[in-house]
Parts: structure tokens; sequence; C-alpha cells
């Protein structure tokens, strides 16, 4: 029997492959199937696993800043640290209660004060101050693509009345407006209104959250009063769901210009507590960290992976089974869909060694019916990754119908800096949020279930063709008949 020349074999290489796929289609389905299972089931590990990542990495954003690598904060201030003053934010300042009702004492010199009197201060009181020059030397350093300074501050409202309400407060953050892209702001959604623009530098105007201006009543275009002084909303915004972000952001002249240092006093002017770095490559974060950790010895120096270990609650757990459970149960899934392929695959070849054998006494080469069975195979593995796909994402659309949302928790300083005979306490409040899980399938999921298919389809035709290579017609025409 001569081979066919190059087309019409190519044509009967097709022809017969098909026809042997329609005279074993349960086989084939089954093979099929087998791979399909395992690759929809490794999609749907993956998919849950990156669910479980965007849901921590979404909490660490909304927290930390898109874009920053890495915070530089200072320690948490006392009053022997507060820089001295001698008017203004800097003055001594104590309320007194007595039978005239009550008195405050600025530098020594007392005036009563009027029922209804609002005592309204804008303290930095959770981070020590460092000047903010400090975000010029970190920018310089190699490794550092980019830094901005601000100051996270405190607005402390205390009314003096005979009939005494609880003081209130909220947080304010001074934004340097020339780099919003590094910082709280970095990840704001405009709701209303616009965001700070390079004029409003000294201009006393304000961003608010647009959770805190709806339980507030506040509105753009209305004014809020910080550290004394009002300001224009000029817009609000809204943060990802996984944050604690500031109540309003002023631009950080202004704040500096209103602050003062916590309980002690002293003036904030030109200072700041808090750097936002960001590194020009994620591999230049360890070592930017050593470089500022000797420029600001005294410096707390904060990454994702750090603020990653201090986050718990589910999404912790499920980070971790994700990131330990996950990968081995998909190499577990993998191995068991690949030993279903080459064990259906080699009977399947087992049984038609008669088949195979005559076309060998007929003339066909080993490779040509190699080739065959590697091609059926090949299909095979195409097929599986098809279903595979669709299991995949099945099984990502069942998980997000019905995984329970993850509950993330943060530990953070309260802003609050209380003075006891055992020395400074600074409080810390616990911030707890509902991070919805989303499964995810990439485009690299699915490209790499694709490529899995395939290699366990032609991981079986292998197997299965290392039978055929030690067929000799001999022994087939004995079995033919």
């Amino acid at each position: 029997m001569q081979p066919a020349g190059p087309y019409n074999g190519g044509m009967f290489f097709f022809t017969y492959l098909a026809r042997e796929l329609r005279r074993r289609l349960r086989q084939a389905i089954f093979i099929a199937l087998g791979l399909a299972v395992g690759v929809g089931l490794v999609i749907t590990v993956t998919a849950a696993s990156a669910g479980v990542k965007n849901a921590q990495a979404g909490v660490l954003k909304g927290l930390y800043g898109v874009g920053t690598d890495i915070t530089v904060t200072g320690q948490a201030p006392s009053a022997s640290q507060a820089k001295p003053g001698t008017g203004g934010s800097g003055s001594r300042v104590s309320i007194t209660m007595g039978p005239n009702g009550a008195q405050m004492c600025v530098n020594g010199k007392c005036r009563s004060l009027k029922d209804g009197y609002t005592i309204d201060t804008l303290a930095s009181s959770s981070y020590a101050p460092m000047n903010e020059k400090a975000a010029t030397e970190i920018a310089a350093l190699h490794g550092v693509a980019a830094a901005a300074g601000g100051l996270l501050l405190t607005d402390n409202r205390t009314t003096i009345s005979q009939n005494p309400s609880p003081p209130t407060s909220f947080s304010v953050d001074g934004t340097d407006i020339s780099q919003q892209k590094l910082g709280p702001l970095s990840d704001a959604v405009t709701k209303t209104g616009r965001t700070f623009k390079p004029a409003d530098a000294n201009k006393n105007v304000a961003v608010v959250d647009t959770n805190y201006a709806t339980s507030n009543g506040l509105k753009t275009g209305g004014t809020i009063t910080i550290g004394g002084t009002k300001f224009t909303i000029i817009g609000t915004v809204a943060q990802p769901a996984g944050s604690n972000p500031p109540n309003v952001y002023i631009p950080l002249t202004r704040a500096q210009s209103l602050a003062e240092q916590g309980p002690a006093g002293g003036s904030l002017k030109n200072d700041v507590n808090t750097v936002y770095v960001t590194a020009a490559s994620a591999t230049d974060i360890s070592a930017v960290q050593s470089e500022i950790a000797k420029v600001l010895p005294g410096a707390t120096i904060t990454t994702p992976s750090s603020l990653a270990s201090e986050v718990t609650g589910s999404v912790s757990s499920a980070a971790k089974l994700a990131n330990d459970l996950g990968k081995w149960l998909s190499v577990l899934v993998l191995i068991a869909a690949f030993a279903v392929a080459v064990l259906l695959t080699m009977l399947a070849v087992s049984r038609r060694v008669r088949e195979f054998g005559t076309l060998k006494a007929l003339g066909w080469r080993g490779r040509r019916i190699i080739a065959q069975v590697m091609g059926e195979s090949f299909v095979l593995g195409v097929l599986g990754a098809g279903i595979g796909v669709g299991l995949g994402f099945a099984g990502a659309a069942i998980i997000n119908a019905i995984a329970p949302s993850l509950s993330a928790t943060l530990s953070q300083p309260t802003g609050e800096h209380i003075m006891t005979p055992n020395g400074a306490l600074n409080p810390t409040s616990s911030h707890t949020v509902s991070v919805p899980l989303v499964a995810s399938v990439s485009g690299a999921a699915i490209l790499a279930a694709v490529v899995l298919a395939v290699a366990g389809g032609l991981l079986a035709g292998t197997f299965g063709s290392w039978r055929i290579g030690r067929l000799r017609p001999a022994d087939a025409l004995t079995k033919v008949g």
C-alpha cells in the first residue's frame, strides 16, 4: 500500500481522526470530561483565591492609598516631645469650672466663658511631627519614585454649657494637593463638586467624605468649621468600601497653619506627620524601607505586607487558606485528572491493538499511527479545555451566589492622647469592615486552563503512543482474525 500524497494524507488524517472519535464517542466523552472536571476545579479554586486576594487588596488599598508602597509616620507624641509655644496655636490653654462658671486661661491670663462657648482645636495627637523636608529627603533616595507629605489631624470640639454635652471630634487630612496621586485621596471618587486644584493651596476649601457629609448634613457649596475657621466645601468623595478614610480633606498649607501638636501645644507650621512613598518597582520596597530607616531612625515605617499582617478577621483566614490549601488542591486535582485521562487513553489503545497492527501490516509507519493517536488526544484536550472553562465560570458564579461576605479588622490610633500618672496613653480603635467575596476568572487563568488541558491530553496520548511504538506487525497479525 503506497502512502498517500501530502494533501490526501493530510485530508485522510482528519477524516480518520473524526471517524475514530465518533466511533468511540462515549470513551472520548469520558476522557474529555475527566480533563474538564480537573480544569474546571482548578479555575474555580483559582477564581476563589483571586477573589480573596482582591478582597484583601481592596482593604489594604482603602487603608493605605493607591500607588503608595510605604508609609512613614512619627511615633505618637508626648508632652516632652511637644514644641514650646509662645502664643497662637502654641499657647498653654486650660479650662476650669468655678462657682462663677467656666474660665479659659491662656498662658496664665484667664477670662470667663459664656454659656454655649465652643472650643475648637485642630491637633496632631496620633503621630509625632516631622519637618516637611523629610518628604523631599525620602524622594531623593535611590529606588523612590515619589514621596508626598501629609498631616493626619483630629478636630476636637467642646461646648461650654451648664448642661455639658460630650465633646465631638472628626478626622482631618492635610493633603499635599500637588501630589494627589499619593495618600488617602489617591483612590477617592468624586461624587459632587470637585477635588483640589493647584490654586487651592492657600484657600480655606475642603473636600468631605460622602458618608460623613451625609450623616452630618453637609453639602457641596456649604461650610464646615475646622480649628475655629470656616472652610467652603468644594466637593464630596467616596472611598473604597474597605477603607477607613478621613472625614475631611484640606490643603496641607492650611492644615499646617491651623494645627497644633496636641495637648501641650506647639505649632505645626512646615511640619508633616505622614509621608507617603511609592517605590520605583516592587523589588525596591525592602531596600527603600532600609534607607528611610537610616534617614528617619525614629519613624514608623509601614509597608503593605506589614499592614496585611495586622489585618485580622475572615478575610485574613481566607487568604491564608487560599494560599496554603488552594495551590495544593489544584495540583492534586490536576494529577487526578491527568491520571484518569492517561488510564482511559491507554485502555483505548489496548483495545485497538488489532487495528493499529493491521495498519502497520498495510504499510503505515509507527510515527504515523502515533501522530494519529496524538491528534485524537489533542482534540480531546481542546474539548476538555472548552468544557472545563465553562465549568470554571459556573463554579465562580456559584461561589459569588452563596459565599458570605468576609470581614476585615484593623486596629488604628483613635487620634486621642491621654496623659496618665503612668505616662502617655494613645488609645486605638478596631475598625471592622465587610468585604464581599467576588470570585474572579482572569484571562491568564483561562489560558493556563487551556494549556493544562491540552497538555493533559497530549500526556495521555504520549503514554498510549508508547505502547504503539512497541507494537510489531507480526504480533498484530497473530491477533487479527
